[in-house]
């Protein structure tokens, strides 16, 4: 039997930036389970192109998102929600930014949830707290948490500012608090769609084209260091976990 699986996507979270936020929590899942700091995110490095190549596996020249604006698919691939629906799995969605709502197709979602204040104060541990509440009373197969206002605040202040780091702290909080509560009955994913630098990003710099990502919870082996990895490789891995097969037209692999 397949394992239950959550992902936790901060976006904007550089990768050098969350062993520089000083969360105690990073330290902590580093030890239990698989990690890397220098995954790489697609071009352009921008937030919904990104979520696409997370969700459906390939590049943005393929399913063809290349800003914030969500167009249809000219050569369709199924995402992540849909391959789990079709195989009888449940799943859930809790976010703060709008313009994700398009990344599962109509029937592929058993429950969402969109709180639409992205830049209020407590914006993340209200996605956060609504996604703990449906997990705890339903227990789907799985549950993507959204957490949008480190790059909020990234763009209004700048990456690698105090404030930057502050909210950012307060993103681990929410992670800190879903691992402490589902960990044994889930594995956990956390990772971020892009970096960013000054006030910005969307460049082919480091700077926005690393991510961190941490795997951990259920099943998974302790204390491995994940050598390389794609924001691409995340859903095969998902379904992997799963033991579910990867859509034919994904291009990315499992790194377990």
């Amino acid at each position: 039997m397949g394992r239950k699986v959550i992902l936790i996507l901060v976006d904007g979270m550089r990768a050098d930036a969350v062993e520089q936020c000083g969360h105690k929590f990073v330290e902590k899942i580093k030890k239990r389970g698989f990690f890397t700091v220098k995954a790489k995110t697609v071009i352009p490095p921008v937030t919904l192109p990104c979520h696409m190549s997370l969700f459906h596996s390939v590049t943005p020249e393929r399913h063809g998102i290349l800003t914030n604006v969500y167009v249809p698919q000219v050569r369709p691939v199924k995402g992540l929600f849909e391959v789990l629906h079709d195989n009888g799995k449940s799943c859930a969605f809790c976010y703060n930014w709008e313009e994700l709502r398009d990344l599962g197709r109509p029937g592929s979602l058993d429950f969402s949830y969109f709180y639409n204040e992205t830049i209020h104060s407590d914006a993340d541990e209200e996605v956060e707290r609504q996604a703990a509440d449906y997990i705890r009373k339903h227990s789907p197969d799985f549950c993507f948490i959204y957490l949008g206002l480190t790059d909020e605040i990234g763009h209004r202040y700048g990456w690698m500012t105090e404030e930057y780091f502050a909210v950012m702290r307060r993103a681990w909080d929410c992670i800190e608090k879903v691992s402490e509560e589902f960990e044994n009955d889930y594995t956990i994913f956390v990772t971020a769609d892009h970096g960013g630098h000054d006030r910005t990003h969307g460049e082919d710099i480091i700077e926005d084209m690393t991510i961190p990502l941490f795997i951990y919870g259920d099943g998974i082996d302790a204390g491995k260091e994940i050598p390389d990895g794609r924001i691409i490789d995340i859903a095969p891995t998902i379904v992997s976990l799963m033991d579910l097969p990867a859509d034919k037209q994904w291009e990315g692999r499992t790194l377990i």
